[in-house]
């Protein structure tokens, strides 16, 4: 196994391009819903989209009717007028993306504001609060 070395501190949360400064930067973009609001918006008309890797959706389950999308080609999907786009899209629908604690989506949904769809958001705490919540999802297969 390759050694992989220790950042050095200095490095470490300083300057505009650490995770912890980017992740502070998309969420202050965003409208954070609460599992309840998330499972609202759904029932009125809002989109859930999925960007868990398809062996967490597997081993822990799905949130019923949530569109799946891989992270790795989440842009292309959410893209209004790309070609590759989801049916459905409009800056004005809103769409709350999950990923499993929180972190990654906050990220996702700024991206898709960015591409224009302005209702864009996440999930706070992510699929592990939706469950943890008691609201609806599929039986995990492990």
């Amino acid at each position: 196994m390759p050694h992989i070395p220790e950042p050095r501190e200095e490095l470490i949360g300083h300057g505009p391009y650490g995770i912890e400064h980017l992740l502070a930067e998309s969420r202050e973009k965003l409208a954070r819903v609460t599992p309840q609001e998330a499972f609202d918006l759904q029932r009125t008309g809002g989109l859930i989209i999925d960007i868990r890797p398809g062996s967490d959706r597997l081993t822990h389950g799905e949130i019923p009717g949530a569109l799946t999308v891989e992270r790795i080609v989440l842009e292309w999907r959410l893209d209004p007028a790309g070609s590759h786009r989801l049916d459905g899209l409009h800056p004005e629908r809103p769409i709350v993306l999950v990923c499993n604690e929180g972190y990654a989506s906050s990220l996702a949904a700024a991206q898709a504001q960015e591409l224009g769809l302005t209702k864009a958001t996440d999930l706070a705490g992510g699929f592990r609060a939706w469950k943890e919540a008691g609201l609806p999802t599929t039986a995990s297969v492990a």
